[in-house]
């Protein structure tokens, strides 16, 4: 690696011209190298769920290779409800060798930021409404995709918790506030991991827009943080040349090929000349780029190889779904299904929809895809008649997708996908002939799943969207409340990025399984949890609500305005608030069942290691996983607890373990902390 003193050689030798080019886009994707002076060009890729297809340098044209199919994660959400920090390590990992084998520099993730409200379309992408397992998941992926030479970049910063009107909405929030729910993901991953970039967002914080807020990016990230590393700005974020020149911030990207028309290049050239803006800050935004080069030892050629589409890496994201899937009702013990059954109706369209070429900046080009069909048959091997009923259907008559939708994202009044009543008619008569067929079938079978939920199609759960309610889209409950009609037993199971509203036929049913989405092998984990080849361990990482009304975002706070949100619900988000105004929503923050029941007892704080420590037992028949939670109350009488730490263990029938969780932010005096599972 090089030396610091080597670095601001570097810096010296470059012309202004040199410097410029380094800090702006030369491609969709990447910046300008310096050849001369062996600095190589800086490569991005997004890539929360994995490395993201190629396109060409200067367009938003696929190219169309067989060469960037890549492993395809589970979601972060999915993730977060493993509880497992262990996992979050290892997806990182995968991504980053993987993004190391594509040959990129920096992966454009994780996504940090807060679930403030179900409606939010990039909900997917985000781990929890907690900060603090939202930081400590995120610590541990980012350490595991840096390990391959690769650089994460945690995003998106700050208070970005909606698509509606991104680009120009002003977030009025608190500082306490920020400080206490919306930046200590952010802080530990930058400190704590050691992410060595940072993305800014496209809203307006307090005032002024988050790419380029000199109190955010430079008093807060690097005085008070004392962050070295790059920042850059989400895409198509910088509006002003002046603003973005004096903030923290290092390289303006955006999805346009008119170069040097960026705020950061010609523009802030004819300034320097002008002697308006110094040459100083554009050498400090240089020192930033080169240190991040020097990280990933780009700029002495002795970088790790990475890897893509290994058998390890399949493994990894089988694991993970494994561990997410998250049983929500099992009354009468339905599940697990016995694999013995003779006959078996799956109806859904989920159940054969595939998702990782979609939900905007998350698609990807998955190496292949398990369906939870597929997974279910693959699992049963032929000894059980597997039959499929689509049931719904999504909008097909409204048109394909825009594919360059991303070029055009700028345009305030840019819609992706366009609707008419003529095509929502058609939509109507298809999902009744459907929804016929499928009633007419489920009198023939004893045993039905139904797979459901939401999927990437704008409006649901994708970029540049919010949704617009929390209702299941595609007139599925109609569907369901007709099936159970017909079999009570039918088992449910749903995949989707964030809460779905079940009033409708939650009472009537007992078995309801969640599966997020799931990666690669998502139907597979499903298929074992139905059957009983993997006991589900998954805990929701979010509140479920009943409905949009017991969220504080929408109860107390503001949500989707276009010029202005203020996030009057303060520090209580998510089961914080539920739990101050003693709301009981569908399933709270932490639930999950198992096939196997535990018991937690004789909690214990140590002030001086931090740590709560508890017994665990396994009372019922089957192994299983479970992750014990440590939550701290202000005083005894306090409805509202928070959680400050976790540990996921295995234990064999009858076992029982002592627990010790580490509560990483310390144990405060006078607080009261207590241990469940």
């Amino acid at each position: 690696m090089l030396s610091k003193e080597r670095i601001g050689e570097l810096i010296a030798e470059l012309t202004l011209d040199e410097k410029l080019s380094m800090i702006h886009g030369n491609g969709m994707f990447e910046t300008a190298g310096v050849e001369r002076l062996n600095i190589p060009p800086l490569i991005f890729s997004d890539g929360p769920m994995g490395v993201r297809l190629e396109f060409e340098k200067d367009s938003w044209e696929k190219k169309g290779l067989s060469d960037d199919y890549v492993t395809y994660l589970p979601c972060n959400s999915a993730l977060a409800a493993t509880f497992n920090r262990d996992l979050a390590y290892e997806t990182g990992s995968v991504l980053g060798e993987e993004a190391r084998g594509r040959r990129k520099d920096v992966i454009l993730g994780p996504g940090v930021n807060i679930k403030r409200s179900p409606l939010c379309g990039r909900n997917f992408e985000y781990f929890s409404e907690d900060p603090y397992l939202t930081k400590e998941l995120a610590v541990e992926y980012v350490k595991g995709v840096q390990q391959w030479d690769v650089s994460a970049c945690v995003k998106h910063f700050l208070a970005n918790n909606q698509e509606t009107a991104r680009l120009e909405v002003d977030t009025i929030v608190d500082e306490e506030v920020l400080k206490e729910i919306y930046m200590p993901a952010f802080h530990d991953v930058l400190t704590r991991g050691g992410c060595y970039s940072l993305m800014g967002s496209y809203n307006r914080i307090n005032g002024k827009f988050g790419s380029q807020h000199t109190h955010y990016l430079s008093d807060v990230v690097r005085d008070e943080w004392g962050y070295d590393g790059l920042i850059v700005s989400d895409w198509g974020a910088i509006h002003d040349t002046v603003e973005a020149a004096e903030s923290g911030l290092d390289v303006e990207m955006s999805v346009t090929p008119d170069y040097d028309n960026y705020y950061l290049a010609s523009p802030l050239k004819k300034l320097v000349e002008e002697g308006k803006i110094s040459e100083e800050l554009i050498n400090k935004k240089i020192e930033h780029i080169l240190t991040l080069m020097n990280r990933l030892n780009m700029l002495d050629g002795e970088r790790k190889p990475g890897a893509y589409n290994t058998e390890e890496h399949r493994a990894k994201a089988l694991k993970v779904a494994e561990e997410s899937v998250v049983l929500l009702k099992n009354d009468k013990d339905i599940l697990p299904l016995d694999k013995k059954m003779k006959k078996l109706l799956v109806i859904g369209e989920n159940a054969e929809k595939l998702h990782a070429l979609g939900g905007g900046s998350a698609e990807l080009k998955s190496l292949y895809e398990i369906s939870p069909l597929m997974g279910i048959k693959k699992l049963l091997g032929g000894n059980t008649k597997v039959e499929y009923a689509k049931g719904y259907s999504c909008d097909i008559y409204r048109g394909d997708e825009d594919e360059k939708w991303q070029e055009r994202s700028l345009d305030l009044n840019y819609v992706r996908v366009k609707s008419s009543e003529e095509a929502d008619e058609k939509m109507k008569e298809l999902r009744k002939k459907l929804r016929e067929e499928a009633l007419a079938m489920a009198k023939e079978y004893e045993n039905i799943i139904f797979v459901g939920g939401s999927d990437h199609v704008p409006g649901h759960d994708s970029e540049g969207d919010d949704r617009l309610d929390i209702k299941l889209p595609y007139e599925q409950d109609i569907l369901i409340k007709e099936l159970l009609k017909i079999r009570p037993d039918m088992v449910i199971v749903l995949t989707a990025g964030s809460v779905v509203d079940m009033r409708e036929w939650i009472d009537d049913t007992h078995a309801v399984l969640w599966g997020w989405y799931g990666g690669m092998e998502g139907g597979t984990a499903i298929a074992e949890a139905l059957f009983g080849d993997v006991n589900p361990s998954g805990r929701l990482p979010e509140t479920f609500y009943h409905d949009l009304s017991e969220c504080s975002a929408h109860a107390i706070g503001e949500y989707g305005k276009k010029d202005s949100v203020e996030y009057k619900d303060g520090i209580y988000v998510g089961y914080r608030y539920t739990d101050k105004n003693g709301v009981t929503p569908q399933f709270p923050f932490g639930y999950g069942l198992s096939y196997t029941t535990f018991e937690c007892s004789n909690s214990e704080v140590n002030e001086e290691v931090s740590t709560v420590t508890c017994e665990v037992v396994n009372t019922g028949s089957r192994a299983g996983k479970v992750s014990v939670l440590a939550y701290m109350k202000d005083k005894e009488d306090e409805p509202v607890k928070v959680l400050a730490g976790f540990e996921k263990i295995y234990l064999e029938p009858g076992e029982k373990k002592t627990v010790t969780v580490n509560v990483t932010d310390g144990v405060v005096k006078g607080r009261e902390y207590f241990a469940v599972v």
